[in-house]
């Protein structure tokens, strides 16, 4: 077991925005509060310890165990879940949708990274306690992004015409799935496990929610995550007084397009806010919730009210009433305890959105921590890659870029043309100064030349380039062979290849790898060899 920590920049595959964050970089410190370190998470310590009122640790509490009640786990989770009553006991909290079994690698990835830096801080303040908390995002509706996980290069589709929140929606169907999977899985004791989680999970489970909680509690329970599903009535009554706001004066879209405003000068916008971001739901409808012309209306549907009548219906039914992504980490921030949210780089860029209006709604605005990024190499992988000399980083170089690197380095003849090209500027920067001293309308022409010259020792380049590598075709084929199987689509595979893949090769030593080796506050992305 061999591990290897990298920058992330030096991987690729991470925005410009994350990269500048993780250096604490000016251009992003207004857009967000403390920075993800020690030090930042003794400050938050006092910002966050008197903004939850005990009332509302105490509906929290009463809701986790109503959902506990049919779950077997562990004495640790159930100890984490009484601590949230106490005044010094604070969570780190992470989301994720409800992919079906688990989706991608980084499910896992998030989950430790919040489990360890929980018992960090415990090391680190004794007189706190901290709890771990997967966030369900039961409430979400865009069932095409989580009916599926990849299998070897396969997808395993789960195909429904249900509608509404996702965490409601009924698991028929899925032993059909489970069919499908198993067919792929084989017949050894570790795919026996899996198979069994599978069934367990969306066959004897009737909706997607607690199909999620159960394979989440049976993967990371020992360790005392605490699994929430905030799709409720009484935590929604906590929230009512941000609903309200909402819909009278719509803050989070004044707030958040003052921010874009700003944000957008250096970094791309990830979303944009609504007039009211906010969902009306129920069984098989969520949709946005509009004003017009003095009128509230529920979006293709013949519902609306008045606001009294609306603030009657939001008091008597506020669960029928679910923020989207704008307003989702507002609700998360009112009703937990939290110190810090973890996540990944597309979901920290459109926190940066949002400091403003937590301010205007006097909330405290968390710490945001990019979740460990891993890749995972077989020792057999590894030795390939030192016979091919492609070291750890190189392996994230573009493929045409590592494939010239490699082939440059072998060859006894030289592609790099940048002595020529820079021979050739040079030769018509003192043409240029001729032309403008005798006759200025040859400038042009001169112009026209050197982009003649210059295309033309390139295309010479790709040329030579090609030629040496059909002469290296044995070196070409191995090291992109190699850099496609590790990387799939050339792409990360945390975002590709599902934890079944790994669990059928290493069974539960896998997670505890990870556990033993994801260090969430180094912001370093970690290469494993098993």
């Amino acid at each position: 077991m061999k591990t290897t920590q990298i920058p992330f920049k030096n991987t690729g595959f991470f925005s410009k925005t994350m990269i500048d964050y993780l250096e604490e970089d000016k251009q992003t410190k207004p857009f967000y509060g403390n920075f993800p370190s020690v030090k930042g998470l003794e400050k938050q310590l006092d910002v966050k310890k008197d903004s939850i009122k005990e009332k509302t640790r105490k509906v929290l509490v009463n809701v986790l165990k109503q959902q506990y009640k049919k779950v077997k786990t562990s004495e640790l989770t159930l100890h984490n879940i009484d601590k949230l009553q106490l005044g010094n006991t604070f969570t780190i909290t992470t989301g994720h949708q409800l992919n079906l079994f688990t989706g991608p690698l980084y499910f896992l990835y998030k989950i430790i990274s919040t489990i360890n830096l929980c018992e960090e801080l415990t090391s680190k303040f004794p007189e706190n306690n901290f709890v771990p908390v997967y966030w369900m995002a039961t409430e979400d509706h865009d069932f095409e992004e989580i009916n599926y996980f990849n299998f070897k290069g396969k997808k395993v589709r789960w195909n429904s015409d249900q509608t509404g929140g996702v965490g409601r929606f009924s698991t028929e169907g899925l032993d059909e799935v489970l069919n499908v999977f198993s067919n792929h899985l084989g017949n050894s004791k570790k795919a026996q496990y899996l198979k069994e989680l599978f069934e367990e999970a969306y066959v004897n489970h009737l909706n997607l929610a607690d199909a999620t909680r159960y394979i989440a509690n049976e993967l990371f329970g020992e360790y005392g995550l605490v699994i929430l599903d905030a799709d409720e009535r009484e935590l929604k009554r906590e929230f009512i007084p941000y609903i309200t706001k909402e819909l009278k004066e719509q803050v989070s879209f004044r707030k958040v397009n003052e921010t874009i405003k700003e944000l957008g000068k250096n970094y791309k916008v990830q979303v944009n806010p609504r007039e009211i971001n906010l969902f009306y739901l129920t069984e098989g409808v969520r949709e946005r919730i509009i004003f017009k012309n003095g009128v509230y209306t529920v979006n293709n549907t013949d519902i609306s009210w008045d606001l009294d009548s609306l603030e009657l219906h939001l008091k008597e039914c506020p669960e029928c009433f679910s923020p989207n992504v704008i307003m989702r980490p507002l609700y998360q921030e009112v009703i937990l305890p939290n110190l810090c949210y973890i996540g990944g780089g597309g979901e920290l860029a459109y926190w940066f959105q949002l400091k403003q209006y937590f301010e205007e709604v006097e909330v405290p605005f968390p710490i945001l921590l990019l979740r460990n990024s891993v890749q995972v190499l077989s020792k057999k992988q590894a030795n390939k890659l030192e016979k091919l000399n492609v070291t750890i980083e190189e392996l994230f170089v573009k493929q045409n870029e590592l494939l010239k690197k490699k082939v440059t380095e072998k060859s006894d003849v030289s592609f790099d043309f940048d002595k020529q090209k820079e021979f050739l500027e040079k030769q018509f920067n003192d043409l240029r100064d001729i032309a403008k001293s005798t006759d200025v309308s040859f400038v042009g022409a001169v112009n026209a030349q050197e982009k003649k010259q210059l295309k033309g020792l390139v295309n010479l380049e790709k040329r030579l380039l090609r030629a040496e590598k059909r002469k290296q075709y044995d070196l070409v084929q191995r090291i992109t062979e190699l850099q496609s199987e590790i990387l799939p689509n050339l792409s990360l595979e945390e975002r590709q290849r599902n934890f079944s893949e790994y669990y059928l090769e290493y069974g539960n030593s896998f997670i505890k790898y990870l556990k033993e080796n994801l260090h969430p506050l180094d912001l370093q992305f970690t290469v494993m060899t098993i």
